[in-house]
């Protein structure tokens, strides 16, 4: 076997401190907290992914406020909240508000 058969590995070209600071490096912050005002302007707080479905968010504030998860809208910035939206897809920021309206039945009657 010569010198150039061995079995090492091929060495870097980069300082060792800069190929362990690519493995210490944290993900972006991938938690946000948002808050859900009620009509009666009652805040709930909600720490969840950036990427978590909206849902989930959902039925926890029905679940926290007794109430059916059908008599609810949610709303941000003026748009309905869908269970299959994002944070993320939204451009949610820190602290933003959903907006948690009852839903009202009813139509115009002649």
């Amino acid at each position: 076997m010569s010198d150039t058969e061995h079995n090492t590995p091929p060495k870097s070209d980069a300082p060792k401190d800069a190929q362990n600071s690519v493995k210490d490096e944290k993900p972006a912050n991938t938690h946000i907290n948002l808050r859900v005002i009620s009509p009666d302007s009652q805040e709930i707080c909600f720490k969840i992914k950036k990427h978590t479905r909206l849902e989930k968010l959902m039925n926890a504030y029905c679940d926290r406020t007794n109430r059916s998860r059908g008599s609810i809208r949610f709303l941000f910035d003026g748009d309905r909240i869908n269970a299959g939206d994002t944070p993320e897809k939204l451009e949610m920021e820190e602290n933003d508000a959903i907006d948690a309206m009852v839903e009202q039945v009813g139509g115009y009657y002649l």
